[in-house]
């Protein structure tokens, strides 16, 4: 059996989220151990009574083999903290989803990514931004992430796909169950242009208390999220504010004062989001204004040693040329030729002056 099946058993457990299900890895080793613990292994890994009592529920009613031929089946790809694929970024964040349902596929490059959402009863002028930046961001190779709902969301994705780019759905059900059913044929054609992704089992209805907790994971796999339209008790709100949370840039197209759809952005800006006047702001101030060459140079050119010895070398705080030179012991050419090619994969920024900065979101090691 696949290990991964072991993975979603468990998930399938009322009560077993990240924090118990990382506490039961670390105690048996694996997910199949887990999953076959006795009661008072289970206890000593710290789950209370009422939980384990449901694992040995779920272990007698779920036929794992089965529940993954279904999954397999459909061409539902299982993605776990273990994966290579696992979007990194998303790993980041607190509790990240141990396992995530995919449709279509994630790839590396999406790690360059943008939420775009915001209301249902979308107004002209919301479809004509979002149309915009949709499009202009998939055309510079930013992937558009959005929730698949009615209004910006579907027009955000709709976009993206005109526009030739990449895009991923992040949805409140099970991939298995396309919601809302009109834009089932945007669900199609994202799975050739990029993916539907959910934490939640397959088969899982739309409920209404899903869809708050998924923004989580639409933030959680983008650089930056942009509230293009909300009213004051907007769900879009929800997700700027796991934004805001994760770290993640705020961005909101003001509106009308007087506009029902707009209370909400206006208030973000109000509240310290940044206010969105143009699509090549929001490159520039997410260091995106050059992400297809980025893409090209970490197709082409793979981490090696001296990549990873600057890396170590290099943190927040700016590092001259020189002194990277004298704590790595490398000859300045090596290190002056590296660096050009770390600050053009997005590994290194270059802060003035010969000094430069490690980028964050890459780990130090050979892979990038």
């Amino acid at each position: 059996m696949d290990e991964k099946q072991f993975w979603i058993g468990l998930t399938l457990v009322r009560g077993i989220g990240a924090v118990r299900l990382q506490s039961l890895i670390d105690h048996f080793g694996d997910a199949k151990s887990a999953w076959q613990g006795a009661p008072d292994e289970l206890r000593a890994a710290g789950l209370g009574t009422k939980v384990i009592e449901r694992l040995l529920e779920v272990r007698k009613s779920v036929d794992l083999e089965k529940l993954w031929d279904k999954i397999t089946a459909q061409g539902i790809q299982i993605l776990t903290w273990d994966d290579e694929l696992y979007p990194p970024r998303l790993k980041e964040i607190e509790q990240p989803p141990p396992v995530l349902y995919v449709r279509g596929e994630i790839l590396p490059e999406d790690h360059f990514a943008v939420a775009i959402v915001g209301t249902r009863k979308i107004t002209s002028y919301g479809r004509q931004v979002t149309e915009e930046l949709s499009a202009f961001l998939a055309a510079n190779g930013v992937t558009v992430v959005s929730g698949l709902a009615r209004g910006v969301d579907a027009v955000a994705h709709s976009a993206a796909i005109k526009a030739g780019g990449r895009t991923v759905a992040v949805l409140g059900s099970g991939v298995d169950r396309i919601y809302p059913p009109e834009n089932r044929a945007i669900a199609e054609q994202m799975m050739s242009r990029g993916a539907l992704v959910s934490d939640y089992p397959v088969g899982t209805a739309p409920e209404s208390t899903n869809f708050p907790p998924r923004n989580r994971i639409i933030s959680g796999l983008s650089l930056a999220v942009v509230v293009i339209e909300a009213g004051e008790t907007s769900g879009a709100l929800i997700t700027a504010e796991f934004a805001a949370e994760q770290g993640r840039e705020v961005f909101a197209v003001p509106g009308s004062i007087l506009a029902p759809q707009s209370k909400g952005t206006n208030k973000l800006i109000q509240n310290g989001a940044l206010p969105l006047l143009s699509p090549q702001d929001l490159l520039q101030a997410l260091n995106l204004t050059r992400v297809g060459a980025q893409k090209a140079a970490r197709k082409i050119l793979p981490a090696d040693e001296v990549e990873a010895q600057l890396l170590n070398a290099l943190g927040d705080e700016p590092l001259h040329v020189d002194e990277i030179r004298n704590q790595t012991g490398l000859p300045v050419e090596k290190v002056s030729a590296a660096l050009v090619m770390m600050e053009l994969k997005g590994m290194v920024r270059q802060v003035g002056g010969m000094n430069y900065v490690a980028v964050r979101e890459v780990q130090s090691g050979y892979s990038v």
